[in-house]
């Protein structure tokens, strides 16, 4: 009888070891997959200062500074583009915020825009620890000038630039606001998808007694081998959200987002915790959208959350980077 009860634990062990393997080869096409994105190219703003500073790995990322000359500035607002983006966008989303009396800092990410490339890497829509060293690399550098150290810092980030800012302030206590626009973890995105579209590679009755944790494990074991293949490591964004429960957050998301769908926001907005977060739901938005539905709402929307950093204390302490997915 013990051989007959050894036999089918093997043979679920083997089944279970087959299921991992095969979809999970599935999901690793569609993990390192590149997503048709088509962004909008802007032009180079005449009144900007152009900008360069290094990463702690030694590339120098390019950028702009522009400055709100009427008068004191009221805050740094420092822009991180989607993926694809330049830093001429920021022109496009935030710089309705210059006439409000905000300075605005923005950079390309490294392997894009003017921006130096790291080599043996293609970036691509997740985010990896390369896309949060280059934020906190633009804060590092804001704070080395005399004309911007003394001011409220904010992020504002489009996209996977939303959630390297996010990832950034949970490491930057001096953060004191951040909003994004379609903004993402990596496993929240991922799971999402997973079990969207599993029916169409795995039969509906083996989804459903498919435990959920079975899915999280192939999960960790397709992002582990893409880290290898590209020469990367990709930041558990949701495990440290947490950290941003006491900073103002603004998660602007589309109704018709198809990629990142107000689900998704809402559960990166639970991760946070209770704290003063929104969730702005732009109707007809599609992915980063919104300012082409109700560029009114969209640019008074950014002026009066960034105008609330003068207020906000700065946190005494920020979050590590952890393994976990």
């Amino acid at each position: 009888m013990g051989w007959i009860v050894g036999g089918l634990l093997v043979g679920l062990l083997i089944i279970e070891f087959i299921l991992h393997v095969v979809y999970g080869a599935i999901m690793l096409r569609s993990f390192v997959r590149k997503l048709p994105f088509n962004v909008e190219s802007h032009p180079a703003h005449p009144d900007a200062e152009r900008i360069e500073f290094p990463t702690t790995d030694g590339l120098t990322l390019r950028g702009s500074l522009r400055r709100h000359v009427a008068g004191p500035s009221r805050g740094l607002v420092i822009f991180c583009p989607e993926l694809g983006g330049e830093h001429w966008s920021a022109d496009w989303y935030a710089s309705s915020l210059l006439k409000d009396g905000f300075d605005l800092l923005a950079f390309d990410f490294r392997n894009q825009g003017e921006s130096d490339a790291a080599e043996r890497y293609e970036p691509l829509h997740w985010l990896t620890e390369y896309e949060v060293e280059d934020a906190l690399a633009a804060i590092a550098y804001s704070q080395t000038r005399e004309d911007l150290k003394e001011l409220p810092v904010g992020l504002l980030g489009i996209s996977r630039g939303g959630a390297a800012a996010l990832a950034a302030a949970t490491r930057c206590p001096e953060i004191q606001c951040v909003a994004t626009e379609g903004a993402f973890s990596t496993h929240g995105l991922f799971m999402h998808f997973t079990l969207r579209w599993a029916v169409l590679y795995a039969p509906e009755w083996l989804m459903r007694i498919l435990p959920i944790w079975h899915l999280k494990w192939t999960i960790a074991m397709v992002r582990r081998v893409a880290e290898i293949q590209r020469r990367c490591r990709y930041t558990p964004l949701q495990r440290s959200l947490s950290a941003l429960a006491d900073t103002p957050t603004l998660f602007i998301a589309g109704q018709r987002d198809s990629y990142v769908t107000p689900d998704i926001t809402r559960k990166m907005c639970e991760h946070i915790g209770d704290g003063p977060h929104e969730i702005w739901l732009v109707a007809r938005a599609k992915h980063n959208m919104a300012r082409h539905v109700d560029s009114d709402a969209y640019d008074a929307k950014l002026s009066a959350f960034f105008s609330q950093m003068a207020t906000v204390p700065v946190r005494q302490e920020a979050i590590g980077q952890t393994d976990a997915v």
